[in-house]
C-alpha cells in the first residue's frame, strides 16, 4: 500500500515520533477533533474500569456476608481488572492516539509482560471459578469439604504465581528477540517479539486449554441443572423436613449463570484477538495499526464489562454500590449489613 493510500485510510498525516532521530518510527498525526474524541472515549473506558472494579473490591472486602469462595475469586478477578485499568490502559491510550511509544524500551518490556500476566490471571481465575461452580452445583454435599477457605487461597495464589512466571519468561524471550532484531526496530515502537513457538505455548496454557476446560465444565453444569429442574418437584414433595435444599440449588444455579455470562464475555473479547496474534506470530503479517489498536481495546474493555455484569445480575452488588456511594460503610457494624437475598426470595425470582 503506497503512502498516499495509507494516509487516506488513516485519515492523518505522516510524521516522525522523534524528529531528530535517525531511526525514528513514523507517526500518524490524526486531526485534532479525532484525537480529542479518542482520548475522551478511551478515558471513559479507563474511568469506568477503575471505578467499577474498585467498587467490587470494596464490597467483597468490607461486607462479611460476601466472604465466600466464589466472591474471593471475583475479588481476585477485580484486582486484575483494576490493574489493567490503572497500569496497562493509560500508556496504551497515549500510544493509540499518538501512535508512538514514548516511555522507553524498559517500560515497553514491562508493559507487555504485565499485559500477559493479567490476561493469564483473569483466565485462570475464571477457570477456577468454573471448577468451584461445578462442585457447588453438581456435588453440593462435598462442597464445604472440598472448597474450604485455604483451598480457595491456594488456587488464587497459584493463579498469580503461575501468571507471574509466564510474564517473566515472556519478558526474557521478548528482550532476547528485541536485541536480536535491534537493527530493524525503529525508535518509538513497542512490539512483543517472542517467536511463534513461544507464542503458541503461552496461548495454549494461558488461554486455549483453560478456556476449553471452562466451556466443558459449564456445559456439564448446564446438563446437571436441567436434570435438577425436571426432578425438583418430586424431590420437594418427599423432603418436607429439608425444604431448604431445592432453593439452595436454585441459588447456586443463579450464581452459576451469572459467572457463565462473565466467562462468555471474556471469551468473546479475548478469543478473536488471540487467534489474530497467533496468526501474526506464525506468518509475520501485521495489519494496519488501527486494526491492531482496535483489537487491543476490545480486549481491555473486558475489564470494564465485568462490574457491569455484576450490577445487572447481582442484587448484592447493587445494594453494595448504594451503601458505598452513600457512605454507609463508615457506620458502625456496616460490614455486617445484609446484602444477599434470602433463599425464598431467590426461589421466587427464578
Amino acid at each position: 500500500m503506497d503512502i498516499s493510500l495509507r494516509q487516506h485510510w488513516m485519515r492523518g498525516n505522516i510524521s516522525l515520533c522523534y524528529e531528530h532521530h535517525l531511526y525514528s518510527c513514523q507517526k500518524i498525526i490524526y486531526p485534532l477533533v479525532m484525537r480529542v474524541g479518542m482520548y475522551f472515549l478511551i478515558g471513559f473506558i479507563i474511568f469506568f474500569t477503575l471505578f467499577g472494579n474498585l467498587l467490587v473490591i470494596i464490597a467483597v472486602v468490607h461486607f462479611k456476608q460476601l466472604h465466600t469462595p466464589t466472591n474471593y475469586f471475583t475479588l481476585s478477578l477485580a484486582v486484575a481488572d483494576l490493574l489493567v485499568g490503572g497500569v496497562v490502559m493509560p500508556p496504551r491510550m497515549i500510544r493509540t492516539v499518538e501512535t508512538c511509544w514514548y516511555f522507553g524500551a524498559v517500560l515497553c518490556k514491562i508493559h507487555s509482560s504485565v499485559n500477559i500476566v493479567l490476561c493469564s490471571v483473569s483466565v485462570l481465575n475464571l477457570a477456577f471459578i468454573s471448577i468451584e461452580r461445578y462442585i457447588a452445583v453438581c456435588h453440593p454435599l462435598l462442597y464445604h469439604r472440598t472448597m474450604p477457605p485455604h483451598v480457595t487461597l491456594i488456587m488464587i495464589v497459584f493463579c498469580w504465581s503461575y501468571s507471574a512466571v509466564v510474564g517473566i519468561i515472556v519478558m526474557e524471550r521478548n528482550a532476547f528477540q528485541v536485541e536480536h532484531n535491534s537493527n530493524v526496530l525503529c525508535k518509538g515502537a513497542c512490539v512483543a517479539l517472542i517467536g511463534p513457538v513461544s507464542a503458541l505455548i503461552v496461548s495454549l496454557f494461558s488461554l486455549y486449554i483453560p478456556s476449553v476446560i471452562m466451556v466443558c465444565i459449564y456445559v456439564k453444569i448446564y446438563v446437571v441443572a436441567q436434570r435438577q429442574s425436571r426432578t425438583v418437584q418430586n424431590i420437594l414433595s418427599q423432603l418436607n423436613t429439608l425444604r431448604g435444599q431445592p432453593t439452595i440449588s436454585k441459588a447456586e444455579r443463579k450464581a452459576t449463570k451469572t459467572l457463565a455470562v462473565v466467562m462468555g464475555v471474556f471469551l468473546a473479547c479475548w478469543t478473536p484477538p488471540s487467534i489474530y496474534t497467533t496468526y501474526i506470530a506464525f506468518y509475520g503479517y501485521n495489519g494496519p495499526p488501527q486494526v491492531i489498536e482496535m483489537i487491543a481495546w476490545t480486549v481491555y474493555s473486558n475489564s470494564m464489562c465485568n462490574p457491569i455484569v455484576y450490577a445487572f445480575f447481582y442484587s448484592w452488588f447493587r445494594k453494595a454500590i448504594k451503601a458505598i456511594l452513600l457512605g454507609k460503610i463508615f457506620r458502625k457494624d456496616s460490614s455486617r449489613m445484609k446484602l444477599t437475598e434470602t433463599w425464598q426470595q431467590i426461589s421466587s425470582s427464578l
